[in-house]
């Protein structure tokens, strides 16, 4: 089982994708701003980050996240990274796949919303198998 991060500022998107990663047999965390992400995840380093783009705060958020994320000299820094975002929607801009680059964009992989969960899943799992069997999680 890995443990998967979903940072969305989107209360109930976050909590839907939780669910449909939790069916999927991963152990979900749920961060709603990357400042209380970044906390979470030095207390405990996922396997997995779906983090989103724009929130209240600042609309790319995300993106510096995700910069910060890779800058990082512990375990944070490996970590895959699903871009999971409206931002097209509401910025025309047509970021894509594309458009993952290690000084750019350093992430592993990258979807629109809305998403199909089943979709998202797969996605998840695909990264998952990638990085390679998750580390086993110290006891609480």
């Amino acid at each position: 089982m890995a443990y998967v991060m979903i940072i969305d500022d989107d209360e109930d998107f976050a909590t839907a994708t939780g669910t449909a990663l939790r069916t999927a047999g991963h152990e979900v965390g749920i961060a709603f701003d990357p400042d209380s992400a970044l906390a979470s995840m030095d207390i405990r380093p996922p396997n997995l980050i779906v983090l989103d783009v724009m929130f209240p705060e600042d609309a790319s958020a995300g993106f510096s996240l995700a910069r910060t994320l890779r800058c990082r000299t512990n375990a944070l820094r490996d970590v895959p990274i699903l871009l999971l975002t409206a931002v097209n929607s509401r910025f025309p801009l047509g970021f894509s796949t594309q458009d993952i680059s290690d000084d750019w964009l350093p992430v592993s992989d990258f979807l629109e919303k809305p998403v199909n969960l089943r979709l998202l899943a797969q996605r998840v799992e695909a990264l998952l198998h990638k990085a390679g069997p998750p580390a086993s999680q110290p006891s609480r």
